[in-house]
């Protein structure tokens, strides 16, 4: 997961709130904090809910784990954020939405961006009728030796 324990900046809290006004979000002030730790400083970051709320926490917002965990479900929801499943268990969401493959590493529980450029699927199976794939997502696991 990217650093989230920067302090929230003025400027931080602007991009989050741009970043709500773009999809059409109303921007309560929960949701802005969470949208200040996520893209307040433009960079990509891949989080666990549980991640979030401890940056929340940290930061002195009064925001409960359920609230964080329906703010992503809404961020995903509007298009700004990714879910990204590792296991049955683990959820990431990524703020980077275009389609790119992504390294898991075990020993740490990090997520990270691989790089697409190569990757390459040769072919996918034919989809059931009246099925269309609406996304593939690529997680490659990887432990250090």
């Amino acid at each position: 997961m990217t650093d989230l324990t920067a302090p929230i900046s003025d400027n931080a809290v602007d991009r989050g709130g741009r970043w709500l006004a773009r999809a059409g979000l109303r921007p309560t002030k929960q949701r802005v904090a969470l949208a200040a730790l996520l893209v307040g400083d433009g960079r990509d970051r891949h989080v666990t809910a549980e991640g979030l709320y401890a940056a929340a926490q940290a930061e002195g917002e009064a925001v409960s784990l359920a609230t964080v965990y329906n703010t992503l479900r809404a961020f995903c929801a509007a298009g700004l954020v990714q879910e990204v499943t590792v296991d049955g268990t683990r959820s990431y969401f990524d703020t980077r939405i275009d389609d790119h493959p992504h390294f898991y590493w075990e020993d740490t529980a990090e997520l990270t961006d691989a790089p697409a450029e190569e990757l390459e699927i040769a072919r996918l199976p034919s989809t059931p009728a009246g099925a269309e794939v609406s996304r593939v997502d690529v997680v490659i696991r990887l432990r250090r030796r």
